[in-house]
């Protein structure tokens, strides 16, 4: 029975190593774009503000692209920027670019921003004004998002509570009361 065993081994530790040679890479993958989008929600209002400041300023929306790439920190959001950049500087269109700069990050809010800059320049708005609704709404979301994850808190704490502090808790105040019950018995 034992050699049966150890026959079957290599077969189950092949399978074994097989199924999380599948899983790990797609859960890393999967986290490192959630890190990404995350940290593209988190940086676009401060981008949008600067942007608005630069074009209320009186520079163009590839100039104020071009003053907020400098003045950002490397990251997702900086990269897309700067591709979007090298694109017009590569003979596209705004709107082409605006469109693959959509592609490219593929996320909702940079799909709304998008969308507002293109109508914009269709009709003629004023972009200060378009930048400006855009970064209040990107803040908005951004304080939503930090008092649901404030919300969630207290959930994901009871957890531990229960586990390893209320047991702590009721040792501590019970051991006075256990000792006093075995010496009066």
């Amino acid at each position: 029975a034992s050699m049966s065993l150890l026959a079957c081994s290599p077969l189950v530790a092949a399978c074994v190593g097989g199924a999380l040679g599948l899983l790990v890479p797609q859960v890393a993958l999967r986290d490192a774009i959630q890190r990404r989008e995350l940290r593209i929600q988190r940086e676009l209002p401060t981008y949008l503000d600067v942007l608005t400041l630069a074009v209320e300023s009186g520079c163009s929306l590839v100039a104020a692209v071009a003053i907020a790439t400098d003045k950002a920190q490397d990251g997702p959001l900086r990269r897309a920027f700067e591709r979007f950049l090298a694109e017009l500087r590569g003979g596209r269109s705004r709107a082409d670019a605006l469109q693959s700069l959509d592609e490219w990050v593929a996320l909702p809010a940079m799909t709304s921003l998008v969308g507002a800059l293109l109508q914009a320049e269709r009709t003629g708005a004023r972009l200060g004004d378009v930048l400006r609704a855009q970064s209040t709404q990107r803040t908005n979301e951004r304080f939503a998002r930090a008092e649901k994850l404030a919300m969630q808190a207290p959930v994901k704490m009871l957890g531990p509570l229960i586990l390893c502090i209320f047991p702590c808790t009721f040792l501590i105040i019970g051991f006075p009361i256990g000792m006093k019950l075995t010496e009066a018995f």
